[in-house]
């Protein structure tokens, strides 16, 4: 005679709202806020919320950026920056005014 594991408890395969998933990818995505702490919080793994990231960017959901300034104090100086993007703990990009337009877009399309 074979035997059989019966596994009980929690299903595994949840549900969740549409509210849920945003509010899990807003929270996730949120300056200073690790994707992967808000995933084990909420008992999701980060692909999930990845992958519900990218259907509201599809579907035209408004989500939240961190903060750009531009920097046009006196006109394009070289050696100073013209764009200064500051990332969570202390990280910044800057793209200097002689940068090709090209690269700028590349670098800006790279932070979304």
């Amino acid at each position: 005679m074979g035997q059989i594991t019966v596994y009980s408890g929690p299903e595994r395969r949840r549900r969740w709202s549409d509210e849920q998933r945003r509010q899990i990818v807003s929270e996730a995505f949120r300056p200073g806020s690790c994707v992967s702490r808000v995933a084990r919080q909420y008992d999701v793994s980060t692909g999930l919320v990845y992958t519900w990231r990218r259907k509201q960017m599809q579907q035209g959901e408004a989500l939240e950026f961190a903060e750009a300034v531009v920097d046009d104090a006196g006109g394009p100086v070289h050696g100073r920056a013209a764009i200064i993007v500051e990332l969570e703990r202390g990280k910044r990009v800057q793209i200097f005014s002689g940068a090709p337009p090209a690269l700028a877009a590349a670098a800006l399309k790279a932070l979304r």
